[in-house]
């Protein structure tokens, strides 16, 4: 669809040309807000308009979801970026985004029911990626802290990370029997490492002048693939 290829060459020049021609703010960000906003915003027209040359055929849900956690993804991204009128932004977007990724595991495990996977498999799959989100959280947050100072926050991630390693494992759950759906498994993937990321800023307090630039690098990314590839793959698959 026409449609698809303009949204996904927004996309593209909004995140990597605002990227290239941004100028770096005090915190060294050359991705301004507008592109990072924008380049969502791209992709959640995206989702919505890949739902709706599937509604009606079988994978019309999973489609629905997909677009639905998109969307939560955006309300995510205007929260983190102080953009909506709350006291609390950063809980705002954390539950946000973690509705948005309850969304894409539905949409996963309904795809490999659709296209009768082997559950045992994708449950292997989903296992091991359960124990990647495991050791990153140790790693990137448990660790950090010092020895008797672990917060209720500390705690709190480890579920949210959990829930990220989810959706990379259920997404690659998909891609082990059917190659169609790589570059799906690739974006839960990049979710993951990009949630690692900002793990790192927060409890590590890193202040690497490369870090929130590379967040978003990996994270738009992660939601380009997971939206585009799961829309083609399902064209490829007949549905």
């Amino acid at each position: 669809m026409r449609v698809l290829v303009v949204l996904w060459t927004v996309w593209a020049a909004m995140l990597f040309g605002g990227y290239a021609l941004g100028r770096p703010d005090a915190g060294g960000r050359r991705l301004p807000t507008w592109a990072r906003i924008g380049s969502s915003a791209a992709l959640v027209l995206a989702a919505w308009v890949g739902y709706g040359s599937l509604r009606g055929g079988q994978l019309a849900g999973p489609a629905l979801l997909l677009a639905g956690g998109m969307s939560l993804g955006l309300l995510g991204d205007l929260f983190m970026a102080g953009l909506l009128p709350v006291s609390q932004p950063v809980l705002g977007g954390m539950a946000a985004f973690a509705l948005g990724h309850v969304a894409y595991c539905v949409a996963f495990l309904g795809l490999g029911r659709l296209l009768a996977q082997p559950l045992a498999l994708r449950l292997a799959a989903w296992a091991v990626w359960l124990a990647v989100g495991l050791l990153g959280w140790y790693v990137a947050v448990f660790r950090g802290a010092r020895q008797g100072e672990h917060s209720s926050l500390h705690w709190a991630a480890l579920p949210y990370s959990l829930l990220l390693a989810s959706t990379a494992g259920l997404a690659n759950g998909l891609a082990l029997l059917r190659p169609v759906f790589l570059f799906t498994g690739l974006g839960g993937a990049l979710f993951l490492i990009s949630d690692m990321l900002i793990a790192w800023q927060l409890f590590r307090q890193a202040r690497w002048r490369w870090l929130d630039d590379a967040i978003w690098l990996t994270y738009g990314p992660a939601q380009m693939l997971i939206v585009y590839s799961a829309w083609l793959a399902a064209r490829a698959l007949g549905a």
